[in-house]
């Protein structure tokens, strides 16, 4: 099965969503929304989980957990429009669930295709596990998050940062940088076009590729301290992702 790309049509219903975000507009074109974007989606992600099956079977993750929803959740968000502009998707570890830990995503929009891997929003445990092994091994980690093709392809890593050192490492610690990111992740924009291609899928798998050896670090690293724990200890929290 190949994938023709999304319609161009695709892609000019987020742009029309973005200047009519409403209620009103969008319940009347929600059939045109399943047509346009999510079954083409979830089509894109079965191929996906096609070619993720030969390298890393861990991440397969089925079109109905791996896709998000376009509504926002405007709880805690400054945006109160009600829909996303963009429709993305998620491939987690079969150990941690969706939103867990390291993960690989993407996502179409009519501004760009994001492609990104990493922890997005680990919790406390899922953090401490990740520093302390950059302030065990970092010559470990470098090998990996300074791979030149990854870096050529994706870029420098992202993530916020604290101003300081936490206080449970030395500030004088070789992993001094690494140990202020409070998330950590890789990711690259491209054309909108390119979701308009047959070429999506490749595009997108061969940068999940050079994403798998950080993803996979970011959760071997969280597995093992989780299993480390002492059976009285609370296991390791799941960390929400993209």
């Amino acid at each position: 099965m190949k994938f023709p790309g999304f319609s161009p049509k695709a892609l000019s219903f987020f742009r029309q969503l973005e200047k009519n975000n409403s209620r009103d507009w969008f319940t009347p074109r929600k059939e045109q929304y399943q047509d346009l974007i999510r079954q083409p989606m979830t089509q894109v992600i079965e191929l996906l989980n096609d070619k993720l099956r030969k390298v890393a079977v861990e991440y397969v993750t089925s079109p109905k957990k791996a896709m998000y929803r376009l509504y926002h959740d405007t709880r805690f968000s400054k945006d109160k429009t009600p829909y996303k502009t963009h429709q993305g998707a998620t491939f987690h570890h079969q150990k941690f669930g969706k939103n867990n830990a390291a993960g690989l995503y993407f996502s179409i929009s009519h501004k760009e295709v994001e492609v990104a891997g990493g922890m997005y929003m680990p919790g406390a445990d899922e953090l401490r596990a990740v520093r302390e092994a950059w302030n065990n091994d970092l010559n470990g980690f470098e090998k990996i998050v300074k791979d030149k093709k990854l870096l050529k392809v994706m870029g420098d890593p992202h993530g916020k940062q604290l101003m300081r050192v936490p206080l449970e490492f030395k500030r004088s610690s070789p992993a001094a940088d690494y140990l202020r990111y409070k998330q950590f992740y890789f990711y690259t924009m491209l054309d909108a076009d390119v979701a308009t291609s047959p070429g999506l899928i490749q595009e997108v798998m061969t940068r999940f590729k050079l994403l798998l050896p950080v993803v996979n670090y970011l959760n071997d690293v969280t597995l093992k301290a989780r299993e480390q724990s002492a059976p009285d200890e609370s296991p390791l929290r799941p960390a929400p992702m993209f």
